[in-house]
């Protein structure tokens, strides 16, 4: 059973802070034209990757420090200067005299997302497609636009119209540093994909897609059990991920051992 505390979410919050960071400094290097950039201000990660990029957001606020008004200052301006909406994904863990100080300041919650978590321990390898016809893997070096096509057209249907901007995205994603990206293949053709990061002994378990074609196949159970399994080899002790709230997404990560550690609430600045 996983103790649920402000340790907890320090441990979690900071990997997937760290993720973020890791993506926009992947970012800046293949496109240095982007301007991405992260700062740490208390000890929150405040990140720019694009105004439209889903990680211009920070992280940590208010659970590494209590949060000041300087400090929220600081962080805004990073965001002013830069043309971009201000927001902040708050762990419920943090001190809660930041509810009233991001009221004060004319913030107002847009989204939550719930936290989940399961231990990990080291079990019999899974990597055959027992029967099922799938195999999984990480890509191959030079690899990541495939992956990206995968994700991407995964993506296209629940996003129409983003299908470029996933394709984009997803590039950089399969560059990052401690990522290990996953796709799952019938006959040797890539249906679905998946990514895994791993900081310390944390792994977080993000960008799960199917082509529409494939799906109801089991290519994502076989995704999950592949990652988690490669991760507890990696020394990892405790997988984490997010997911709407009721969501199949949640359904299913509770299906497959994963807890609900918390509900964090996104915040956006509208003075």
């Amino acid at each position: 059973m996983v103790i649920i505390d402000k340790a907890l979410s320090k441990r979690l919050e900071q990997s997937e802070a760290r993720a973020n960071a890791d993506f926009v400094e992947t970012r800046a290097r293949i496109e240095p034209e982007s301007g991405a950039e992260w700062i740490n201000v208390g000890g929150a990660y405040a990140m720019f990757d694009g105004i439209d990029s889903p990680l211009t957001q920070t992280f940590g606020l208010g659970l590494f420090e209590d949060a000041t008004n300087d400090q929220l200052e600081k962080i805004e301006e990073f965001y002013r200067e830069r043309k971009a909406h201000c927001f902040h994904e708050v762990s419920p863990l943090a001190d809660q005299s930041i509810l009233s100080l991001l009221g004060e300041r004319g913030y107002r919650p847009i989204e939550v997302t719930s936290v989940l978590v399961r231990e990990l321990k080291p079990g019999k390898a899974r990597n055959e497609n027992n029967g099922s016809g799938i195999t999984t893997r990480v890509i191959e070096p030079g690899e990541h636009d495939l992956w990206a096509r995968t994700a991407a057209a995964g993506w296209a249907t629940e996003h129409p119209g983003l299908s470029d901007f996933m394709f984009s995205f997803g590039r950089i994603g399969a560059q990052c540093p401690a990522g290990y990206p996953y796709v799952a293949e019938i006959g040797g053709e890539p249906v679905a994909a998946g990514s895994l990061i791993i900081y310390d002994d944390v792994c977080i378990l993000a960008g799960a897609s199917t082509i529409p074609e494939a799906r109801r196949k089991g290519a994502q159970t076989a995704l999950l059990a592949d990652r988690l399994q490669f991760s507890a080899e990696k020394g990892c002790t405790l997988a984490m991920m997010g997911a709407a709230p009721g969501s199949q997404s949640q359904k299913n990560a509770q299906k497959n051992g994963f807890e609900i550690a918390y509900t964090r609430i996104k915040w956006q600045l509208f003075k």
